[in-house]
């Protein structure tokens, strides 16, 4: 898969104490398949990353969210982290920066708490993923179908539960981003999402 990447850019939405492997493992992944990547947070120049319980190593922020424009990228990923995941859900730049994706029907990839965030933007009900158990409720309550499974795909979404399942996780999220899948998967997206519209007027 080498440089089948090449030109994709992705947006990596992060805040302070982000689980470590969630986000170093995924960029590498992705800019050795040619992929540019952004670290994008709500606060800067750096944030400071976790493993696990104890604080991991600072990185620089690209981006600030406020000064970040959606549309320019091709895909998302959110890396978790439960302090991470829990501020990001509670900003509503984040919720928005997370439906711009969406709403074009362009690749999103989460792993871990960083499902909350999908949640918190109304984007959960009536998809299927999988996060890190203990939120499981959280999905479900949300009106999404939650499994306990290494990776999971659903649409334009990529999911996994924890650092364990990041192989897994990389695997499926570099063939949802590969442009050739997923331009046709945006594109029935958003023929989808126009279809549905058309039938919401017809009702009204």
């Amino acid at each position: 898969m080498e440089n089948s990447l090449e030109g994709l850019r992705v947006a990596i939405l992060a805040t302070d104490m982000f689980e470590e492997a969630e986000l170093k493992e995924p960029q590498a992944a992705l800019e050795a398949a040619g992929a540019t990547t952004e670290i994008i947070a709500p606060q800067g120049p750096t944030i400071i990353a976790a493993q696990h319980f104890d604080k991991g190593d600072t990185y620089d922020v690209d981006r600030l969210l406020g000064e970040a424009d959606p549309a320019d990228y091709d895909a998302l990923l959110l890396p978790g982290g439960a302090l991470n995941a829990d501020a990001l859900r509670a900003i509503p730049e984040a919720q928005s920066f997370a439906q711009h994706f969406d709403n074009e029907g362009l690749p999103i990839a989460v792993i871990c708490h960083a499902p909350w965030l999908l949640i918190s933007a109304g984007l959960a009900k009536g998809r299927t993923l999988t996060s890190f158990e203990t939120i499981s409720d959280d999905i479900e309550n949300a009106g999404g179908h939650w499994v306990n499974e290494p990776v999971v795909r659903d649409e334009n979404w990529v999911s996994s539960r924890k650092p364990d399942d990041i192989p897994l996780f990389n695997e499926a999220m570099l063939s949802l981003f590969t442009p050739a899948s997923s331009s046709q998967e945006a594109l029935e997206a958003r023929e989808l999402v126009f279809r549905e519209k058309l039938d919401s007027e017809d009702t009204e």
